[in-house]
């Protein structure tokens, strides 16, 4: 397993005084009531959509390259919902990492559960597949909290946001692992455990076979489904947290075990985890992490699409 960071005194060093203080800054703010911080954070994405342009710009760009058909003035809309969205993401990592048990069970309901007892009654491995939906750390935390798993995880470049990352995603679940580590991912699905586990990224051009992902025919789409579900034969269940309007908290959705993935080749594997992907994410468009460059990496001889 992936030896995880562990609190040091370096870490109270002084160049990291100022990510401390708006750590402290978040957790005071996630004190507050619920319906606050959704009015807030909605505000806050929209004060966002016109700082980060750059990100506004690749969001957009997303948009219209996986929905062509959508006429223009619903492209806004949906771009203007997602950075709504944006700003409660940030707040949402707030609450996933310093609110108590009790508190985070208090706005969130459970749906599709009895698909996580199906797969453990047959004593398979769950490969829970997890958009990177903006919610995604709350989602990870509240599933835990009903069927306490292991993350897969990039260790954070610096080393407060990964202690305090894995301190905070470990707060409801076993351990984490890093994305890298296919072997112990193995190991872990073949002992019955569940893996969470994201294959909706662009992980770069090593790791990727080119298949369709909506309108786009060629994204980079991750080699690693194929290895896992290859091997170890786990349960290959969705799920996502889906933000309620009007601060009346989330759904956590768990869909049924998809039992029809191919494992020919590589590219039929990625081929069906896309499809996987898009069924969840129109569950949700407006909650998708857009703003991230999926299409960076293209096929040789191919434009680039930013």
């Amino acid at each position: 397993m992936t030896q995880l960071p562990q609190f040091s005194r370096d870490l109270l060093h002084p160049r990291y005084w100022f990510l401390w203080l708006g750590i402290g800054l978040l957790y005071l703010v996630v004190l507050l009531p619920y319906p606050v911080l959704y009015h807030l954070g909605c505000g806050l994405g929209r004060l966002s959509m016109r700082v980060m342009k750059r990100r506004a710009a690749i969001a957009q760009r997303n948009i219209e390259l996986c929905f062509p058909q959508m006429p223009p003035a619903e492209r806004d809309a949906l771009l203007k919902r997602n950075f709504e969205s944006v700003g409660m993401g940030f707040l949402e990592t707030g609450i996933a990492w310093f609110w108590p048990d009790w508190r985070v069970r208090k706005w969130f309901t459970g749906i599709g559960d009895e698909h996580i007892q199906q797969a453990k009654r047959e004593q398979k491995g769950i490969l829970l597949i997890g958009m990177h939906f903006l919610s995604l750390e709350l989602g990870a935390r509240m599933f835990g909290l009903l069927n306490p798993g292991i993350g897969v995880y990039r260790p954070n470049d610096n080393p407060v946001i990964d202690w305090l990352q894995t301190w905070g995603r470990m707060r409801s679940n076993k351990s984490m692992i890093d994305r890298k580590d296919l072997k112990g991912m193995i190991r872990a699905l073949k002992a019955g455990e569940i893996i969470w586990y994201a294959p909706d990224h662009d992980y770069g051009p090593k790791s990727s076979v080119f298949v369709p992902f909506f309108a786009v025919p060629d994204a980079a789409s991750t080699k690693g489904s194929y290895m896992l579900i290859r091997t170890a034969k786990p349960a290959v269940i969705p799920f996502l947290p889906r933000r309620l309007p009007h601060g009346k908290g989330y759904e956590l959705i768990v869909l049924p075990d998809v039992k029809d993935v191919p494992t020919d080749n590589e590219e039929a594997t990625a081929r069906r985890m896309n499809q996987i992907v898009e069924e969840a994410v129109l569950m949700a468009p407006e909650q998708y992490m857009w703003l991230h460059r999926r299409f960076k990496t293209r096929p040789p001889g191919k434009e680039k699409l930013y």
